[in-house]
C-alpha cells in the first residue's frame, strides 16, 4: 500500500476540501529539462496553480518515502536528481530506501490518488512507441491513466511516439480522451498531430463531470491542451528533428525509459534550445488550466 507523507500545506487544503493539483517531479530534475530551466518551470508551475487559489503539490520519493508537497530544501534535491520512478518502483524505491526518486506521471498518478487528489497537471505523457509492434514498448503511464480516478492535463503525448496508436491504446483501456476547447490531439510542441481529439470540452466543470460520471470506478480522465500559439515550434521542423533524434538513439541502443531523456536532450540540441521555452510554456499552460478544474467545482478531493 502507498502511504505516502503529506505536507502540511497540501494536508490542511485537503482537510478542507480545497482545491490541490498535483505536479510530477521528472519534469523539474535534470532528466527532465536542464538546468536553470528545470527551476524555473518549478516555480512557473508552483506559480501558475497558485494564482488560481489551488494548491500545488509537487511529488517525489526522497529517503525512501513517497512525498506529496515538498519543502523548499526537498524542491533542491529535486532538481538535482537523477533517478526515475515510475509506478512500479515505488514499492522498491520504499524497500530499498532510495535517496531521491523522481516520480514520472504513473508514479504521481498512484501517489496522488492516494493522497486524495484528483487533479494532476504535467508536460506530456508517455504512450506507445514507435515499433511497438516489435519491441513491445509501451509507457506504463497509460495503464496508469486507466487505473486511478485523476483528471490528467497534458499537453498530449510526447512527439516522437506513435500517436494513433496511444489514443488506440486509451479506447481500448476505457479512458476519456478530452480536448480543451479544441479539435485536434495535440503533439506536445505543436498544436495538432492531425488526429481528431474524440471529445471537446470548453468549460472546467465539464472535465470535472466527465470523471465524477465515469463509467469505470477506477478510471481516470485525460484532457489535452494544445501548446499556445506563440510557442509552438512548427511541426515541419520539429518532425525532421524527431526523426534524426529516433535514429541515433536506435543506432545507441537506447531503449525503455532512456528513451525520454536522451530524445529530448538531442532536440533541444538539434532546435538550438528552442524546445525548452517551448517546453516551459506547455508546462506552465497546463498547470493554470488544471488549477481551474480543480477550482471550478470545489473538486480537489478524489474521495467524493
Amino acid at each position: 500500500m502507498i502511504e505516502p507523507i503529506v505536507s502540511d500545506e497540501v494536508a490542511e487544503a485537503l482537510t478542507a476540501d480545497r482545491p490541490v493539483v498535483a505536479l510530477e517531479s521528472t519534469i523539474f530534475s535534470n532528466l527532465g529539462l536542464p538546468a536553470p530551466a528545470n527551476a524555473e518551470a518549478l516555480e512557473l508551475c508552483k506559480q501558475a496553480v497558485s494564482d488560481h487559489g489551488a494548491v500545488p503539490a509537487v511529488t517525489a520519493v526522497l529517503d525512501g518515502r513517497p512525498h506529496v508537497g515538498l519543502l523548499q530544501d526537498q524542491e533542491t534535491r529535486v532538481l538535482q536528481g537523477t533517478r526515475k520512478v515510475a509506478e512500479r518502483d515505488l514499492a522498491v524505491a520504499q524497500a530499498q530506501g532510495w535517496d531521491v526518486g523522481v516520480t514520472t506521471v504513473s508514479a504521481t498518478l498512484a501517489v496522488a490518488h492516494a493522497a486524495g487528489i484528483s487533479v494532476f497537471a504535467t508536460g506530456g505523457i508517455g504512450g506507445v512507441h514507435r515499433g511497438s509492434e516489435v519491441s513491445g514498448d509501451i509507457s506504463a503511464d497509460l495503464d496508469a491513466i486507466a487505473n486511478h480516478p485523476v483528471i490528467t492535463v497534458c499537453a498530449g503525448a510526447k512527439a516522437f511516439l506513435d500517436l494513433p496508436r496511444t489514443l488506440e491504446y486509451l479506447e481500448t483501456a476505457g479512458v476519456p480522451v478530452l480536448g480543451w476547447q479544441h479539435d485536434w490531439f495535440p503533439a506536445f510542441y505543436t498544436r495538432s498531430s492531425g488526429l481528431p481529439i474524440p471529445h471537446r470540452v470548453d468549460a472546467e466543470g465539464e472535465v470535472c463531470d466527465v470523471l465524477r460520471y465515469r463509467a469505470r470506478p477506477a478510471t481516470g480522465v485525460l484532457l489535452t491542451i494544445p501548446i499556445p500559439v506563440e510557442d509552438e515550434i512548427p511541426a515541419a521542423r520539429i518532425d525532421a528533428v524527431l526523426a534524426a533524434a529516433l535514429a541515433a538513439s536506435d543506432r545507441a541502443g537506447i531503449a525503455g525509459p532512456a528513451v525520454t531523456p536522451y530524445v529530448l536532450a538531442r532536440i533541444e540540441k538539434e532546435t538550438d534550445g528552442q524546445s525548452v521555452p517551448a517546453n516551459l510554456a506547455l508546462a506552465r499552460n497546463n498547470a493554470d488550466v488544471a488549477a481551474r478544474i480543480a477550482v471550478s467545482a470545489g473538486f480537489a478531493s478524489s474521495r467524493r
